[in-house]
């Protein structure tokens, strides 16, 4: 979770929301990315879907098994639909997202036993960390909006 708490500084940096992801197979990390949206202009650029898009290619196969994917908050409903499709095995994250949290908070999508693959999942990994970074990005936003 480290290096995907690197990752979200990263994010910090060039002013997106702090939130980044590795993936990792046999202690080798195979994926990492931080969110990207504002610079890519584009609403899946999230740190998970890059993630899964470069071990994708490490692999040269679209399937994910024996990997754990680290991420710094609670994957939404998109990226967990993609961790489910790439058949990720484990997922740890930080923080819960209260706002679009589909692994507990307002919905478990990675848990649904309708689909055809269920990854373990580990709640709350370095939580305060985590979300320390996301509180701080978004108090410094309100108060330039001031």
């Amino acid at each position: 979770m480290r290096y995907a708490i690197r990752e979200a500084e990263r994010a910090l940096d060039i002013g997106e929301v702090p939130v980044g992801c590795v993936i990792v197979h046999e202690g080798h990390i195979v994926g990492k990315a931080h969110n990207q949206r504002e610079l890519l202009q584009d609403p899946t650029a999230h740190a998970e879907i890059l993630a899964i898009t470069q071990a994708a290619a490490y692999f040269k196969s679209w399937r994910l098994e024996k990997t754990a994917l680290y991420v710094t908050l609670e994957p939404c409903p998109m990226c967990a639909g993609a961790i489910i499709l790439a058949r990720v095995p484990e997922v740890y994250f930080g923080a819960h997202d209260p706002k679009a949290g589909a692994c507990g908070t307002l919905m478990n999508l990675l848990e649904d036993r309708r689909f055809n693959h269920q990854p373990t999942v580990t709640a709350g990994v370095l939580a305060g960390e985590c979300g320390a970074l996301l509180s701080d990005f978004f108090r410094s936003i309100r108060q330039q909006n001031k």
